[in-house]
């Protein structure tokens, strides 16, 4: 589907589920920018295809910040939402992302554990001990060019939960404006949710969605 200059590619969609790949910076939902966001152009859509009168029901369930791009599943009733909720809650839906770190990492598979808390005024988040535990497993699939590529499975979906465990490690994200003070103006960050899994709210079949991401650099260093 097309919204204006915005594309959106439709990875799955039935009468209770929509699967899409989320384009980078682009709101997920609106904010006090007013820009265009996902959830508002997917309505739209649906509305537009389905000639559906009035307001349509769309539920989102889960985000990504703003410039990551990837697989997102909304659901299209209030009992398909209520029941992925419920999955997010239980850690039942897997999210798997791919993303290129600076530098060459000292152990090749591992698991980050931080408190991380989100300061509001400043939209940033910071480890401390008050904070909400999180939770990543990563992989590292390959390094070069001072860059490594790392495959992550995410288990807690914190607010800028990958980039800020990264960082604070020092090995940032790739065109992170917000955590890489090395980042340049107009790179893109490299990060991207590759691969999403649930149980249908309704059948209960396990569904798994796969996307890789452009080959665009620095994307195009690695083999994906």
């Amino acid at each position: 589907m097309e919204d204006g200059k915005v594309m959106i590619n439709i990875i799955y969609e039935d009468n209770h589920v929509l699967v899409v790949e989320k384009p980078a910076n682009i709101l997920v939902q609106e904010d006090d920018t007013h820009d265009k966001d996902l959830l508002s152009i997917l309505k739209e859509d649906i509305k537009k295809r389905y000639q559906k009168p009035g307001n349509v029901y769309l539920g989102l369930v889960h985000r990504l910040d703003r410039p990551v791009g990837g697989i997102m599943v909304f659901a299209k009733t209030s009992k398909a939402a209520s029941r992925l909720s419920e999955q997010v809650r239980n850690h039942q839906i897997q999210k798997k992302y791919y993303a290129i770190v600076e530098g060459s990492l000292d152990k090749k598979e591992g698991t980050l554990r931080d408190c991380l808390k989100k300061n509001e005024k400043l939209n940033k988040v910071f480890i401390d001990r008050s904070g909400k535990e999180s939770i990543l497993n990563y992989l590292v699939v390959d390094s070069k060019e001072n860059y490594s590529l790392v495959d992550i499975d995410l288990k807690t979906g914190r607010s800028h939960q990958i980039r800020v465990q990264f960082s604070s490690r020092n090995h940032p994200l790739y065109g992170d404006q917000k955590y890489n003070k090395n980042s340049k103006i107009g790179e893109q960050i490299a990060l991207y949710a590759y691969e999403l899994s649930f149980y249908h709210p309704i059948t209960k079949d396990k569904m798994t969605f796969n996307k890789k991401p452009s080959r665009t650099f620095p994307w195009s260093l690695f083999q994906i």
